[in-house]
């Protein structure tokens, strides 16, 4: 094969492969979390149907969601329950970054895969192009000085001082006010930020 042949052929599978990423991502999309809250309990009652869709282990999909919610919460039938008052958007936010991070493939970006167990190493393998890439969760900056800037996706350690008049508790880091549902005074806990405006930032409790 001349050197002009490999080089056409290289650039006709790197352009199948984008047609094909472009295809997938028009072809799935990822199940919206149907929200009810009673009391200070929030349930999501297709989260079995939101399993079956992405073919993954309810408790799996589940343990993550308590990690990053910051929460604890059970299977209970077709749903799932978590305690606190947990606003649907980062439900779903979290939802994507779990299929993102545990059903998607990166070279074809469709979810036809599954997870492989390999040693200690995690693994998900593609049906549909036969890809393999390990899992790993994305690391978070962490900071620690209260005059430093932050934004969305930042984790910071806090102390709630106060109770605001919806039930957040509320931190103070730097020139920042932060809120925190489902906090309790005196509390110190790790808290990463999800939304920030000017001086005014809202976070959720995560695990230490």
């Amino acid at each position: 094969m001349s050197k002009f042949d490999y080089k056409a052929l290289l650039k006709r599978v790197r352009e199948d492969t984008t047609i094909r990423r472009v295809e997938s991502a028009e072809r799935f999309t990822i199940p919206e979390a149907d929200v009810l809250y009673e009391g200070r309990t929030t349930i999501i009652r297709n989260f079995e149907k939101i399993c079956s869709n992405l073919n993954r282990d309810a408790q799996h999909l589940l343990k993550f969601l308590l990690k990053e919610l910051g929460t604890a919460g059970e299977l209970n039938g077709s749903r799932a329950l978590l305690q606190g008052k947990i606003p649907s958007i980062q439900i779903q936010n979290r939802i994507r970054e779990y299929v993102e991070t545990y059903v998607l493939c990166q070279e074809c970006g469709r979810p036809d895969t599954h997870l492989v167990k390999r040693d200690r190493l995690l693994l998900l393998r593609c049906d549909a192009c036969g890809a393999v890439r390990s899992v790993s969760t994305r690391k978070r900056k962490i900071i620690h000085k209260p005059g430093e800037e932050i934004k969305e996706g930042d984790i910071c350690e806090v102390t709630i001082t106060d109770i605001g008049s919806k039930g957040d508790g509320l931190a103070h880091f730097g020139k920042y006010t932060i809120y925190v549902p489902s906090a309790v005074k005196g509390a110190r806990v790790r808290v990463k930020i999800e939304r920030v405006s000017g001086n005014i930032a809202f976070g959720r409790i995560i695990p230490s």
